[in-house]
């Protein structure tokens, strides 16, 4: 088991901290803009909340293409409140126990405990440097995300990760992080 409140508050504190102008900036994520990027964060949010109370439910396939049109009304507050249920749900022993589903695809509830985690971890710090905040995830957290995604082939064709970005091996954690998911960790908004 591991603690997933520190980084869904962290990725709530960040998300709620945008400005509705800022919905349309670039990400390290090449075609989602701020506002996909934060509507895809509500998505996965609902759909491991679901993963980790073992509700299948009708979540048979992926989720439908984050928009920042899906934003509605109190957007800021929606994904605060279900980063929090999340964070709740996967504090109970029992979410990390047996098998689950995600995205259509069942595996065991751990393995989608650590995807959540690398999801927020990764997800943040795009959210972070888009909007020009801070962000200083805890190192266990980076260390379990580089082991989880470092654990496996993943195809690098930008559906789930990107092509590696070579980082030093004496770079910053997160920023071997980064780079494994396929993202730049020198990455800035255009000026």
């Amino acid at each position: 088991m591991i603690d997933i409140r520190p980084a869904a508050d962290r990725t709530a504190n960040l998300v709620t901290s945008v400005a509705d102008e800022q919905l349309d900036l670039p990400t390290p994520c090449p075609a989602s803009r701020l506002g996909d990027l934060i509507d895809h964060v509500g998505s996965l949010s609902r759909a491991f909340l679901a993963s980790a109370r073992k509700q299948t439910g009708n979540r048979d396939g992926p989720p439908p293409k984050p928009s920042a049109t899906n934003l509605g009304p109190g957007w800021r507050d929606q994904v605060a409140g279900d980063l929090d249920a999340l964070a709740d749900a996967w504090q109970e022993p029992e979410a990390w126990e047996g098998f689950t589903t995600a995205g259509g695809i069942d595996l065991p509830a751990e393995v989608a405990g650590l995807v959540v985690l690398d999801e927020l971890v990764v997800h943040g710090w795009d959210i972070a440097v888009a909007s020009g905040q801070p962000y200083r995830p805890a190192l266990p957290e980076v260390d379990a995300a580089m082991a989880f995604v470092g654990s496996f082939e993943a195809p690098r064709d930008d559906s789930l990760f990107g092509p590696v970005v070579p980082v030093a091996d004496t770079a910053p954690p997160l920023d071997r992080l980064i780079g494994l998911t396929g993202r730049d960790p020198g990455w800035q908004p255009p000026a």
